[in-house]
């Protein structure tokens, strides 16, 4: 009986290695790379740095071209100008909602009965616009202040070194989760406040652990040891996101309660509920702190933006209707009139924003090409675009794309700067760090807002610099490539003080 076992393993995995070898490029279809290894193709490359390995690939095939990776067909898109054809195509024809499921699997063990992520969205939209918006803005800004100005109150007067990763991903995390997940009590007391620090730091270190095996629970790549920690962190994390605990918890946001809702008509169980809350932490909160990270390096190594950014508060606070200790909410108009800090933004998530947009090709289809051509797409092959390369990097739309440029995006008249090039066309995608079509974040507002809140904070309340000046920002862990913001190979030691 074994020795049968053995030999059907084999023939399969002959099998698996003559089907791999066999297909060829039919006329009409995208250049076809096998690489040279049967089956596997070229997943190691592509698993070791997808940036570099799609940057060969361009070089070699040019904008469009089918790779296998670990015995599926992906072609690979990486021209702008015709991303909308794929991110707009309904889902009968490229559908994304089979990987969704199948990444909310493997890395969270979340299992909804009849999960449509298009119902889900519809359902959760709402929660996230106008009024349920401001909402959540006001609360951020409340919540920061409590972890933030909290944390540093209690650190006291004088210089504190710290990592400025933790301390970034950290400040955003637990105001995030104390804002969507609800907060010890009200009305907010000094006492309830540190509880709300000491219980949203319990949250944020046990998540942390999740995160960082994040990229080798996607791919299955996990070490025995990995397996018992990622199973001990997120039996931890499933209790305290509890839906029994959650119930105890005040001022919860309307978003909560209509995934509550939302689950809840599903018929799904409580456990389950609590699995799926820890994925909506990481998706609502995994990339904030990331993305507030690179901002403030990039500030710390550019003085003339640091400068440039600092005075836009100072004089937006000059003409505020009250000074900055008595504003409970930072008013929206303030919000909504920083462009050095949108220009900032908007450059720190081009150079560090390196999301794969995935769709599985549901039929085969013509897929139409902005310049004219016209590629043939196979049924049960999957579609890639990676913007992070182009548009992103792109050095025929930006002039040195990889140097940081505080105001690449301002016009002289200091307005927003929207109109971007590639052969002689305005790109309607000249940055996507937010998705687009019909997976585009739906948080993409409370999110910009949540990020440059925290930075005000930061800047106006404290003196923030290196360590060491002439440190080199970090290179990418080149792991995190497909799962949004980029994380830094190693994180960078800062120093603040309380500002007088």
């Amino acid at each position: 009986m074994t020795w049968a076992l053995l030999l059907g393993l084999l023939a399969a995995l002959l099998l698996l290695l003559l089907l791999s070898r066999r297909r060829t490029r039919r006329p009409g279809e995208p250049p076809l790379d096998l690489g040279s290894i049967p089956w596997l193709g070229h997943a190691l490359e592509f698993g070791k740095d997808a940036a570099s390995f799609l940057t060969r690939m361009k070089k070699k095939h040019g904008d469009i071209f089918t790779v296998l990776v670990g015995g599926r067909y992906v072609t690979v898109l990486l021209d702008p100008h015709s991303y909308d054809a794929v991110v707009w195509e309904p889902h009968s024809k490229l559908d994304f909602h089979a990987y969704a499921v199948f990444l909310m699997e493997r890395i969270f063990d979340v299992q909804l009965p009849h999960y449509s992520p298009s119902d889900e969205k519809a359902k959760m939209k709402p929660t996230l616009l106008h009024k349920d918006l401001q909402a959540l803005t006001d609360s951020m800004y409340a919540n920061l202040r409590t972890v933030l100005l909290g944390d540093t109150t209690e650190a006291g007067s004088g210089w504190h070194e710290i990592s400025l990763l933790d301390f970034s991903y950290s400040c955003l995390l637990r105001a995030g989760y104390l804002t969507l997940y609800g907060v010890e009590a009200l009305p907010r007391t000094h006492e309830s406040q540190a509880q709300d620090r000491a219980h949203s730091a319990d949250v944020f270190h046990t998540f942390r652990q999740l995160d960082l095996l994040l990229p080798k629970l996607a791919r299955g790549s996990l070490s025995a040891g990995d397996k018992d920690q990622a199973c001990r962190v997120k039996g931890r994390l499933w209790k305290l996101l509890s839906p029994a605990r959650l119930a105890t918890r005040a001022h919860r946001s309307n978003w909560l309660e209509s995934y509550l809702l939302y689950l809840e008509e599903m018929g799904v169980s409580a456990d389950m509920q609590a699995r799926a809350l820890v994925l909506q932490l990481w998706a609502t909160q995994g990339n904030m702190g990331p993305a507030a990270f690179w901002l403030l390096i990039f500030l710390l190594k550019n003085p003339e933006a640091l400068a440039a950014v600092r005075g836009e508060f100072e004089q937006l606070l000059s003409r505020a209707e009250q000074p900055i200790s008595q504003m409970t909410t930072l008013p929206q108009k303030l919000l909504d009139n920083m462009p050095v800090l949108d220009s900032v933004l908007s450059e720190s998530l081009r150079l560090t924003a390196a999301p794969f947009i995935t769709r599985e090709v549901m039929v085969d289809l013509a897929m139409p090409m902005a310049d004219g051509r016209e590629f043939s797409l196979r049924r049960g092959d999957r579609l890639l675009l990676f913007p992070f390369l182009s548009p992103q990097k792109d050095p025929e739309i930006y002039t040195d794309p990889e140097v940081f440029k505080y105001n690449r995006f301002l016009n002289s008249d200091g307005s927003e700067k929207k109109d971007f090039y590639k052969d002689g066309k305005r790109l309607k995608n000249y940055s996507m760090p937010w998705g687009a079509g019909h997976n585009q974040c739906l948080g993409k507002a409370y999110a910009i807002s949540s990020i440059k809140q925290f930075v005000f904070l930061v800047l106006v309340h404290l003196d923030l610099e290196l360590i060491n000046p002439d440190m080199e920002i970090p290179e990418f862990d080149l792991s995190r490539y497909g799962f949004g913001l980029m994380q830094p190979e190693h994180d960078v030691p800062v120093r603040y003080r309380t500002r007088p």
